[in-house]
């Protein structure tokens, strides 16, 4: 399968790089063919600019980020206000764009999805806050935000999973090993 992982936090030495470092080696070791992108390392311009968005609804863009051959998706990144990381929302808003992961539909009807190939995402995040707070007060934003407003309608066949480890600050070495023991285990399921 050939997967992108997109890793959004801006320092190298960071639990996001420790994860995403362990989710490449695991989506390797399966077979896959994987492409990794660090947004940060690559100076990743987040700004949607004047230009691009008055010509959203001409001519279709270009695939920048090489999504339409892309079969599955990883996403590692922190959560942070219970929110996408500015350059994650950024990507999003720079890479699934008109004629690439969707069309406008005639009239102004719903979207069109493009991303027919794309069938297995997974976000995965870090956060401050405990489980119990993300999903009984915050009820999941951002996995909501990323399943109904970004994947689905842009790849309606694709199957989307989310891991999060809750209270990441203060998450002891024993507790992310077995997080990454989890998560492997979930990788195997998603992308087999």
């Amino acid at each position: 399968m050939k997967i992108r992982l997109i890793l959004a936090h801006p320092l190298q030495d960071s639990l996001n790089a420790r994860l995403a470092a362990h989710v490449g080696a695991r989506l390797r070791a399966m077979g896959h063919d994987l492409a990794v992108t660090d947004l940060y390392a690559e100076g990743f311009a987040p700004v949607l600019t004047a230009s691009e968005r008055a010509r959203y609804y001409g001519a279709p863009f270009e695939d920048r980020a090489g999504l339409a051959g892309v079969e599955g998706l990883v996403l590692v990144f922190p959560t942070w206000w219970f929110g996408l990381p500015a350059i994650l929302k950024g990507w999003i808003d720079r890479s699934f764009l008109p004629g690439v992961a969707y069309d406008h539909a005639p009239g102004g009807g719903a979207m069109v999805p493009r991303l027919t190939n794309l069938t297995r995402v997974m976000a995965i995040t870090t956060l401050g806050a405990p489980w119990w707070y993300d999903r009984l007060i915050a009820r999941r934003p951002v996995h909501k935000a990323l399943k109904w407003g970004v994947i689905r309608p842009v790849a309606p066949r694709a199957r989307f999973a989310m891991a999060a480890l809750h209270r990441a600050e203060t998450a002891t070495e024993p507790r992310i090993a077995g997080f990454e023991s989890r998560l492997s285990r979930r990788l195997t399921r998603h992308f087999s």
